[in-house]
């Protein structure tokens, strides 16, 4: 079984691109942090690097609501392409075909609710809708 989830940020906008047939496809990088938090000589943390591919209509709505910053956790197979960098050296580029993706952080954090929707105000009074208030004494338990 080849699956593979990670939790990270993008590091570039999506780029939506149709094929020659008419399907739809969303590419995006997205960074993982590495759980022991070594920081390098620029004070980065320690992160790898995965590029995403979304097919049909995941891929539209990771074009319509990511951006880059924002936080996803991705799911799916996970494959590895060699190549040859500018400097000689052979390369590993690994690359996520997205199964699911789950939007962790709003599309205007801090600003608004998910997606852009307003957030709503906080209410002084929880809502009562369907609830009755019980004495802690007349519980069973």
């Amino acid at each position: 079984m080849n699956k593979l989830t990670i939790i990270g940020n993008l590091t570039r906008d999506p780029e939506l691109r149709t094929t020659s047939t008419g399907v739809n496809v969303c590419s995006f990088s997205v960074a993982v942090n590495r759980r022991n938090r070594r920081e390098d000589q620029s004070g980065q943390p320690e992160a790898d690097f995965f590029r995403v591919t979304a097919w049909r209509q995941l891929g539209e709505l990771c074009a319509r609501y990511l951006t880059k910053g924002r936080k996803v956790c991705v799911v799916g197979p996970v494959s590895v392409h060699t190549f040859q960098g500018n400097d000689g050296t052979t390369r590993a580029s690994l690359e996520v075909t997205a199964e699911d993706v789950e939007f962790l952080s709003s599309r205007n954090e801090g600003e608004a609710g998910a997606f852009g929707a307003p957030a709503a105000a906080p209410s002084a009074e929880p809502p009562a809708a369907g609830f009755t208030a019980v004495e802690t004494d007349e519980l069973p338990f």
